[in-house]
Formats: structure tokens, C-alpha cells, sequence
């Protein structure tokens, strides 16, 4: 007996499928916060060099009159923020006539200013990269995490990899608060990049385990969309909390509040049968059917059988069967394409000409109709057919932007913004299929090498714009070609539309 068989008995989208789709909803919301709070603690605001050696000259001059004296002006009339005029002693008029160098006693911001890490740390001028550089160690947090708890989560499970990458999440976003360096910072951020890898990996593998073939793509999309609701709540949080650490505290404490998740989650039951854990697998069988509702007929439960002969689920099965190796590399294919575009575009969409609260509030919300679409058109369509479509949508647009005149703004921004919506839809799809086309057995490790591809290609990304300062559509038609070649690898892949979970290596999908 087929375990897709027993699902249907139990209920494919009863109580207990419900429920657990509304608990993974609120993980993935608060996700927002740690992926692009960032953004919101390093804003750029006013600062020049701290030049407090004047006062030792005893000029007896104002606040104006000494910022005159010892900061250069810039075309435009404001302050310079990286240079002043080289420390003398000497006359006013020695001043006047000396040449200038980088700030070496620090930078004065706003008294006003709430807090941020931009001025606690002083992420300016020649230290402005480092602010990038942390950006680029959270994704390879995220990187690492995948490597680390993709594998682990096979061995401990989706329910219990869950409950302690959200707490991991909430307990080392506190703890960035509380920094003492920006060293210690970064640190601490990597760590919960790398919690949520392991978190969005058995996210998208519990779901699909429990949840009925016709059902998946919507509990899945669903999940996601809390993603972009948390998007646009980020802007809020923002806009409120405006000190860094009590932003880092106020956005990470909720996630220590999912500790019951361990007991309120449903360990997968096809997982427990993978393990041999066949008693196991029956308990959480009748919990299910006891939620939802419905009787199961215990001579139902006697076929359970733990995993076929040679159905070993280890790594080495992606090396030594041809279609398992062939669908690992094209879905790693596609997340890094995904990631790389994605960012990418993203990084290129321009001023929308609101501030960035409310710029924030416009990328959370595009988010919401471009998943929900997958919603309807994965069971229309298929899967495969609906991955092909978002990714050689997105490449044409990319290929179509670096030939608009830069005279069309407005256009540009247009065609940016529905490749970025594109994206994130393939986003949604990826994940469905993903946790669809890949054994029971191999299932979370083959995901966890699928987001290692993804976070690749988000390290990446910003990398691509450097092509931009040799020819202005090098990194567009990047983006463009590399979403092309995904979209035509989606036609090699199996359809999984309606087809139950496959649970072990040993028969291979076919292709239609």
C-alpha cells in the first residue's frame, strides 16, 4: 500500500493539515525580520569628520564658523562626510590655506538620531563595505546552515529541526542585540542566517509529507505568503522601532515564543516509516485521523511496512542512479538561478521615489499576488510547465530592460518590477516541486544542496553589477541568459502534478 493511499483515508487537507499550515505561517512571517531588517539599521543619514582639535586653538569661534574652517564643501554646498582639512597649529589663516585628509578622530551624526548600527559602529566612508561584507557573511550563514541541517534534519526529522532552528532563530537574534562589536554582530547573524536554512528546508518538507497531492502547492504557497506579509510588517516595525538593538529584540522575541511548537507539530509519518519506525508512524497516523475526523481501518494500518529492501537514502544514491543525479543538478540549477535573478533584479529595480519604509511596504506586497498565483496555476498547469513559464518570463524581461533608453524610466521600472514578481513566483514553485520530485528518503538532504545553489547564487548577485561598469547591460543580459537556460532544463524534469510522494530511490520517475 501506497502511503498516499493512507492519506486519502485520513484526509489530504483535513484539521490536522490546516493546522499545521497555520503554524508554519507564523515562523515564515517573522523571517521577514531577520532577512531585510538589515536594511533598516544601516540607513544613510548625515555625518562629517569629527574636527574637536579646533577647540584647542582657542578661536572663539561658533559651530558654523568652525565647520567652515575645518570641513571641505562639497559641489552641491553640504559638508564633506569623509575628508577634512589636516589639523594645524597655527593662525585661522594657516587653516584656511592647509590640505585635507580622511576623518581620524571619528565622524559627528545627528544628536537626535536614534541609535543605528551605521553610527554605533560607524559603517561609513572606507568602513562602508563592511556593512556589504556582513550582508555577505549572513548569506553564507544561510549557505552553511543548508549544508549542516538539510542532512541533520534526515536523521532527527522535519518536526523536531523546526522547533529548534526557530528558537536558534530568536535566541541569536537577541543576542545580536546585545553586541558589544560589530565582529560579535556578524557572528551572531550568520548564526541565525544558518538557523533559517534549516528551518526553511523542513518547512517545505513536513508540509508536503502530510498534505495531499492536490493540496501542496497551496499549503506550501501559503506559508510563503506569510513571508510577504511579514515584508510589508517590517516596514512598520521599522518605522516604530527605530533603535537597532531594541529593533533586533522587539523582531527576533517572538520566535522564542514557538518552544511548544515541539509538541504542537505532527512529526511526519512517511518520514518515521523511511526510519523504520513503523509503530511510531502508525501513532501519528491515528493522531492524524483522530483530528481530522475519520476512522481508519486498522487492516489498513497492518500493510505500514518500514523501507524497501535496497532503498538505502544516502548520499551516495545522487552519484550512482542517473535520474536522481540528473534532477539534483537541474533543481540546483534552478535555485541558484532563482537566487541570482532574484537578488539580482532587486538590487536593480531603482527608486521608486518613496522613502524606504514605504518602498519596503511596495516589494513585501508585490510578493503577495505573484505566490498566490502559483496557487492555481501549478494545478492547471503543472508544475514543471508553470517553473518553465516564471523563468523565461523573467529572462526576456531581463533581456528586454538593456534595450529600453534610459529615457523611460518609468518603463524600466515597470519591466524590473514584474521580473522581480516573476521570481519570486519561480520561488514559490521550486519549493513545491522540489519537495515533490525528490525521495522520502533524500528528500531534506537533497533540498539542503539545492539551497546551498541557492545561496550561491544570492552571494552572487551583487557581484554581477560590477559588469555593469564595462558595458551598462552585461549583468541584465546575465540575468537573462541564465533564467533562459533554467526555464528550458524545467522541460528535462518529470511532471509531479496529482502523483503521490515517491519514498524511496529504488523506481524512477517518468519523464512526461
Amino acid at each position: 500500500m501506497e502511503f498516499g493511499d493512507l492519506l486519502k483515508a485520513i484526509g489530504e487537507f483535513g484539521r490536522l493539515q490546516k493546522r499545521l499550515v497555520l503554524l508554519l505561517c507564523v515562523p515564515n512571517f517573522l523571517t521577514a525580520f531577520h532577512l531585510f531588517g538589515q536594511v533598516f539599521v544601516v540607513t544613510d543619514i548625515p555625518h562629517y569628520c569629527n574636527t574637536s582639535w579646533v577647540h584647542k586653538l582657542n578661536l572663539n569661534l561658533t559651530e558654523e564658523q568652525e565647520l567652515n574652517l575645518t570641513i571641505p564643501r562639497r559641489p552641491d554646498g553640504s559638508l564633506e562626510k569623509c575628508h577634512m582639512f589636516t589639523p594645524v597649529q597655527g593662525t585661522l589663516q594657516s587653516i584656511q590655506l592647509n590640505s585635507t585628509e580622511k576623518c581620524r578622530d571619528g565622524w559627528v551624526y545627528p544628536e537626535k538620531q536614534p541609535p543605528t548600527l551605521l553610527t554605533e559602529f560607524d559603517l561609513v566612508c572606507e568602513r562602508k563595505k563592511l556593512n556589504d561584507i556582513s550582508q555577505s557573511i549572513f548569506m553564507a550563514g544561510v549557505l552553511v546552515g543548508a549544508l549542516v541541517f538539510g542532512p541533520l534534519s534526515d536523521r532527527i526529522g522535519s518536526r523536531n529541526m523546526i522547533s529548534l532552528t526557530v528558537l536558534l532563530m530568536g535566541f541569536f537574534g537577541i543576542g545580536a542585540g546585545f553586541a558589544p562589536n560589530l565582529y560579535i554582530y556578524i557572528a551572531l547573524r550568520a548564526a541565525v542566517g544558518s538557523a533559517f536554512a534549516g528551518f526553511s528546508i523542513s518547512m517545505a518538507a513536513l508540509a508536503s509529507e502530510w498534505v495531499g497531492a492536490s493540496y501542496r502547492p497551496f499549503a506550501i504557497v501559503v506559508a510563503q505568503c506569510c513571508n510577504g506579509m511579514g515584508q510589508m510588517a517590517l516596514a512598520g516595525l521599522a518605522y516604530g522601532v527605530r533603535d537597532w538593538r531594541h529593533y533586533q529584540v522587539v523582531g527576533s522575541a517572538p520566535a522564542l515564543c514557538l518552544f511548544f511548537y515541539i509538541w504542537a507539530l505532527p512529526s511526519s509519518a512517511r518520514w518515521l516509516l523511511t526510519r523504520g519506525n513503523v509503530e511510531g508512524a502508525k501513532k501519528e497516523i491515528k493522531r492524524a485521523a483522530s483530528i481530522n475526523k475519520r476512522n481508519i481501518p486498522e487492516e489498513l494500518l497492518l500493510q505500514l511496512a518500514g523501507p524497501k529492501k535496497g532503498s538505502s537514502g544516502r548520499i551516495v544514491d545522487l552519484l550512482k542512479k542517473p535520474y536522481l543525479r540528473k534532477i539534483t543538478l537541474i533543481m540546483a540549477w534552478l535555485w541558484f538561478v532563482d537566487s541570482l535573478v532574484y537578488y539580482g533584479v532587486s538590487l536593480q529595480v531603482g527608486d521608486f521615489g518613496l522613502d524606504i519604509y514605504r518602498t519596503q511596504l511596495v516589494f513585501g506586497a508585490v510578493e503577495l499576488p505573484a505566490r498566490a498565483s502559483c496557487i492555481f496555476l501549478m494545478e492547471r498547469l503543472g508544475r514543471k510547465k508553470c517553473q518553465a513559464g516564471w523563468l523565461l518570463l523573467a529572462g526576456i524581461v531581463c533581456l528586454i530592460i538593456p534595450a529600453i533608453p534610459t529615457t523611460f524610466p518609468v518603463v524600466v521600472t515597470v519591466l524590473a518590477v514584474i521580473g522581480k514578481a516573476a521570481l519570486s513566483a519561480s520561488f514559490s514553485t521550486t519549493y513545491v516541486f522540489s519537495a515533490e520530485i525528490f525521495p522520502t528518503v533524500l528528500r531534506q538532504t537533497c533540498l539542503g544542496l539545492c539551497s546551498v545553489s541557492s545561496r550561491i547564487g544570492g552571494i552572487l548577485a551583487p557581484l554581477a553589477g560590477l559588469g555593469d561598469e564595462i558595458h551598462p547591460a552585461i549583468s541584465m543580459v546575465l540575468f537573462g541568459s541564465t533564467a533562459l537556460a533554467g526555464g528550458i532544463l524545467c522541460f528535462f524534469l518529470p511532471e509531479t502534478r496529482g502523483r503521490d510522494l515517491q519514498d524511496d530511490t529504488t523506481v524512477s520517475p517518468s519523464n512526461q
